[in-house]
């Protein structure tokens, strides 16, 4: 746990509660949690890179990424591990330095491959049962904000990293 300096998470079902509201001219509608804004922050404290790869693409997903600054983004993977290749090779990092955070069959084949793979409360059971954690709220509700306060306190930085917070709030 000590060792992870990447979070990867899926999107619907994860940032969201896996619903969208689609209108007859074709705009889609999500619902974000500002809890799991404020885990982005939280995990930049941490120096915690943070990844998506999302099954399905997403115009909302991707600005939603561009407010919080996340730039590695893979928006329309169904295979996830292609990209969770490409981001091992981006960052020089092995399994044993990354997490994942998912809640459907499709996140299992990279869950399989991290050191710490997370399931969201709401997550199918094939998939809480290769996590070594499940969160206690469901996708949608700060799942990955809580996520990222889980494994920050295993890493047994919570103190220092929500002083880091409160100092950059406070000079800002």
């Amino acid at each position: 746990m000590k060792k992870i300096k990447l979070l990867i998470s899926d999107v619907d079902g994860v940032w969201t509660d896996g619903t969208f509201y689609k209108g007859t001219d074709g705009m889609e509608l999500k619902r974000f949690s500002v809890l799991d804004g404020a885990g982005t922050a939280m995990a930049r404290a941490a120096d915690l890179k943070i990844a998506l790869i999302s099954g399905r693409y997403s115009p909302a997903t991707e600005h939603r990424a561009k407010e919080l600054k996340i730039e590695d983004v893979y928006n329309g993977s169904l295979n996830k591990l292609p990209a969770y290749e490409e981001l091992k090779a981006k960052y020089n990092l092995d399994n044993s330095e990354i997490a994942y955070i998912g809640d459907d069959i499709i996140d299992i084949p990279v869950m399989k491959q991290v050191a710490v793979p997370i399931a969201v409360a709401n997550a199918f059971p094939e998939v809480k049962a290769i996590a070594v954690h499940t969160t206690m709220v469901s996708g949608g509700y700060g799942a990955f904000r809580e996520a990222v306060a889980w494994i920050i306190d295993q890493q047994g930085r919570t103190a220092t990293v929500l002083q880091l917070m409160k100092d950059r709030v406070l000079n800002s």
